[in-house]
């Protein structure tokens, strides 16, 4: 591919959280009746060309997924909906966003559109990391990256991210888990 679209397009509402290491955008191609497969195939494009070397989706359905596969860009399915358990599903989300960033990777999150759920899972992961001190710090923040409110879905994202263990906690408890489930492996069955 050669010429003025070789680098391809940036996805819409594209921003970065932690500049060259996590940004989140709309999902590539559009959302609903927008949505375009040569836009897409542009978007995708650009996300290789920028280094992105993980695609996150927190969308309910498995969208684009095949995409980022036929273009050789890793993903991650995380789907998130606005009724979810956030207390029991975020935990387990950020613990692997915190182990995939600690690889080096660079990571695209998104869903349809730029909404709620993703700009609370961010927030909230920000709160939870310890990058932003509060909550409503997060909202701000968030906020004033991405130009748009945070409404009430994304409120309790950021809320149930608060009451989470910190990250050395939760880490430390995953990391005795599989300790117990390795020395469960070693003892030997009887006969």
């Amino acid at each position: 591919m050669k010429g003025k679209w070789a680098a391809g397009i940036q996805p819409r509402n594209f921003y970065w959280i932690m500049k060259d290491r996590l940004a989140i955008c709309e999902r590539p191609g559009g959302r609903g009746e927008s949505h375009r497969r040569v836009r897409r195939t542009e978007e995708i494009n650009w996300i290789r060309q920028q280094g992105f070397t993980r695609v996150v989706s927190l969308i309910p359905s498995t969208h684009n997924l095949h995409n980022y596969s036929e273009q050789n860009i890793a993903w991650s399915h995380w789907p998130i909906a606005d009724n979810e358990d956030y207390p029991t599903r975020l935990g387990p989300l950020f613990i692997e966003l915190q182990s995939l960033l600690a690889k080096g990777e660079k990571l695209l999150v998104h869903r349809r559109g730029l909404s709620d759920e993703v700009c609370g899972f961010l927030a909230g992961y920000l709160v939870w990391t310890g990058m932003v001190a509060s909550e409503s710090q997060a909202v701000v923040v968030m906020e004033k990256m991405t130009q748009r409110p945070i409404g009430s879905v994304g409120r309790r994202i950021v809320n149930a991210a608060t009451a989470l263990p910190k990250p050395e906690v939760q880490l430390s408890q995953v990391e005795d888990l599989e300790e117990q489930e390795e020395q469960r492996e070693e003892i030997p069955e009887d006969d």
